[in-house]
């Protein structure tokens, strides 16, 4: 296997965390590592001599930007890191490594991710329903995208990361299309990254961007009639969970552009991609 290309994507809001992710890719031992950060509008700054480094001319979105990234490496496997998150150990990547070679089927993924605190395990850096042990893992149906492995034979099949998107919900759609493709999607417990707890802001503007998401991840990939219900699930959902109305005009909005304006190219899944999603305990209604 030839190096693994890591692609960290950023916008100079946080250089400490930035360096601090970075060295924890240059520590990694028994593997040969592409480093390459992507400026996502801006010129990464203070960084080894050894790391590439790639300026985007504006803000791309983060699908856009780490596609941007992938273009740039050619290892066999690509490793995704969030600029403020950081890896547990000088292994992790070899640890990686093994797993897809000792499984061909393998084609994403995410490991066990904690605060660098000791703060609790929140429910989105555990891709299940049902949060249970955040320690057990096994094959699930979507990851938290700040740092997950994929092997690039997989993400060519897949498409890449939906650009359209900009930002939310990426990974759910990429895992699908993983899926759909015919590789295992997982969630590795024996290694661990480290990202804060603390939830991300909610304002007006991503709460517009996940509903509109929503919607685009159904037209995208599910049949129609499958599509209709999850979006209505989904809306259900969030709009039981909002408490402001400026939000809350933000979450209408969104599932209205998303209904209202073409998304990505559609392909829906197999039926038997969402039958091994049942399988796993998330068939895509939910």
């Amino acid at each position: 296997m030839n190096a693994i290309s890591c692609i960290v994507l950023t916008q100079n809001k946080r250089p400490d965390n930035l360096r601090r992710g970075v060295e924890s890719l240059l520590q990694q031992q028994g593997v040969t590592t592409d480093i390459i950060v992507v400026g996502n509008g801006v010129t990464p700054e203070g960084l080894d001599q050894e790391i590439r480094v790639m300026t985007l001319p504006e803000n791309v979105g983060i699908p856009g930007g780490r596609n941007a990234g992938i273009s740039k490496g050619s290892g066999d496997l690509v490793f995704f890191l969030d600029d403020d998150a950081f890896l547990d150990g000088k292994d992790f990547l070899e640890r990686a490594a093994g797993m897809f070679k000792d499984d061909p089927t393998l084609g994403l993924v995410q490991p066990r991710v904690r605060d660098p605190d000791g703060m609790p395990t929140p429910r989105r850096f555990v891709p299940r329903l049902r949060i249970g042990d955040p320690d057990r893992g096994g094959d699930v149906v979507n990851v938290w995208e700040g740092a997950c492995v994929i092997r690039r034979d997989a993400l060519e099949s897949a498409g890449a990361w939906p650009e359209e998107f900009f930002y939310m919900h990426e990974g759910i759609d990429l895992s699908w299309r993983v899926m759909d493709a015919g590789y295992a999607v997982r969630y590795c417990t024996e290694i661990c990254a480290y990202h804060s707890a603390v939830p991300p802001e909610r304002h007006a503007q991503g709460r517009y961007m996940s509903a509109r998401n929503r919607v685009w991840l159904a037209k995208r990939n599910l049949p129609a009639a499958l599509g209709a219900i999850y979006i209505l699930a989904w809306f259900l959902i969030d709009t039981t969970r909002l408490r402001n109305l400026a939000v809350f005009r933000e979450h209408l909005r969104g599932y209205y552009d998303g209904v209202r304006l073409p998304c990505a190219r559609r392909s829906p899944i197999s039926w038997n991609t969402i039958m091994r999603m049942a399988r796993l305990g998330r068939p895509p209604i939910i």
